[in-house]
C-alpha cells in the first residue's frame, strides 16, 4: 500500500470513531455515502490486500448477505478481527449508531447475514469494514438493488412433435421458482432466461426472457444432444442469478428405413397438390375457352326465315287462278 492510501485510511479513521458503539453525525453520513460507490454484486479484484467487499447479494427481497475477503495476506489480523458495522436510514434521516453484523456464521466465513428482521427494501444502507480499528472498505446500497435469485429447480422437457421430414423436433422445456422466491404471492416477480446448446458446442443459444415457467424450444436436430440451463432475475433488473443444473436432452432416434424414407418429399402431398394443380388449369382452360364449349354444348337453334311477298309471283298466281275460272265458266257453257 502506498503512502497516499495510507494518509488516506488515516484520515477516514480519524474522522470518525471507527470501534463498536462509536457514533457519526447524519451530515457527515449523507456526504461520505454520496462519494462512495455502490455495490457491485460480481467479484472484485482486491491488488491491495486490504479486506475488500466481494458481493452483496438478497436472494429474495427478505434477506441479503455481504462478504468479503481477509487480507491476511498483508499482515493483518485473523479474519475474526475484521468486523462489519452498518447503518440505514428511515424516512428522511440517518441513524445515528452503526451497529455490529447480526450474524457472522449463516452465509459462511468472511460474511454478514442480515435476516428478515434486518432487512428493509426501499431503504438505503451503508456498510463498513473495520480492521485494526480502521475502516478499510465502504458500501452504500438498497437492497432492491441487489436482488440475486436462487437458480430455478426442477427442469424436465417433453416432446412436442417431429417434423415430417425425421431431421428436428420440438420440445417444451419446464422448471420451478426458487423454493425461497414467494413468487405465488406476488412478493416478488422474476424473469427467466433459457440457454441451450450442443453438447459438444461452447457458445450457448439465449431465448427472450420470459415471466412464465415454461417454454418451447424448436427445431432441435434428432441425432443430436442438448444442454439445457435457466436462470433467472427479479423484474426490471439487469442483475440475474446463477445458472440451474444443466438439463440435458436426448432426442428418440427414427429408424434407418423411416429416415430413409422421410427424405423423399412425401407422396401424398404431390397427390394433394397435383390434384389442385390440375384442376386450376382446368378451370383456366373453360374460363378461357367458354364461348366455343357454350357453342358445343349448347348449339343455336336455327330463327325461321319468313319473305315478304313477291310481287312478280303474285301477278303469275293471280293469272293462273284468273285464267282457270274463265276455262271452267267457258266448259259449263258449252254442255249447257
Amino acid at each position: 500500500m502506498d503512502l497516499w492510501q495510507l494518509l488516506l485510511t488515516l484520515a477516514v479513521a480519524g474522522s470518525g470513531d471507527a470501534f463498536p458503539g462509536s457514533e457519526a453525525t447524519p451530515a457527515l453520513l449523507v456526504r461520505g455515502s454520496q462519494s462512495l460507490p455502490r455495490v457491485n454484486p460480481g467479484l472484485e479484484t482486491n491488488s491491495s490486500g486490504k479486506p475488500k467487499f466481494t458481493k452483496c447479494r438478497s436472494p429474495e427481497l427478505e434477506t441479503f448477505s455481504c462478504h468479503w475477503t481477509d487480507g491476511v495476506h498483508h499482515g493483518l489480523q485473523s479474519p475474526g478481527s475484521i468486523q462489519l458495522f452498518y447503518i440505514r436510514r428511515s424516512t428522511q434521516e440517518w441513524t445515528q449508531e452503526w451497529k455490529e453484523c447480526p450474524d457472522y456464521v449463516s452465509a459462511g466465513e468472511n460474511s454478514c447475514y442480515f435476516n428478515s428482521s434486518y432487512t428493509s427494501i426501499w431503504i438505503p444502507y451503508c456498510i463498513k469494514l473495520t480492521s485494526n480499528g480502521g475502516t478499510v472498505d465502504q458500501k452504500c446500497f438498497s437492497v432492491e438493488e441487489i436482488v440475486q435469485p436462487d437458480p430455478p429447480i426442477g427442469l424436465n422437457w417433453t416432446l412436442l412433435n417431429i417434423s415430417l421430414t425425421g431431421i428436428h423436433a420440438d420440445i417444451q422445456v419446464r422448471w420451478e421458482p426458487p423454493p425461497n422466491a414467494d413468487v405465488q404471492k406476488g412478493w416478488i416477480v422474476l424473469e427467466y432466461e433459457l440457454q441451450y446448446k450442443e453438447v459438444n458446442e461452447t457458445q450457448w443459444k439465449m431465448m427472450d426472457p420470459v415471466l412464465s415457467t415454461s417454454v418451447p424450444v424448436y427445431s432441435l436436430r434428432l441425432d443430436k444432444e442438448y444442454e439445457v440451463r435457466v436462470r433467472s432475475r427479479q423484474r426490471n433488473s439487469e442483475k440475474y442469478g446463477e445458472f440451474s443444473d444443466v438439463l440435458y436432452v436426448t432426442l428418440p432416434q427414427m429408424s434407418p428405413f423411416a429416415c430413409e424414407e422421410d427424405f423423399r418429399f412425401p407422396w401424398f402431398l404431390i397427390i394433394i397438390f397435383g390434384i389442385f394443380g390440375l384442376t386450376m388449369i382446368l378451370f383456366l382452360f373453360i374460363f378461357s375457352k367458354q364461348q366455343r364449349i357454350k357453342m358445343l354444348i349448347l348449339p343455336p337453334v336455327p330463327v325461321p326465315k319468313i319473305k315478304g311477298i313477291d310481287p312478280d309471283l303474285l301477278k303469275i298466281f293471280i293469272f293462273y287462278f284468273l285464267g282457270r275460272k274463265i276455262r271452267r265458266g267457258e266448259h259449263n257453257l258449252s254442255h249447257s
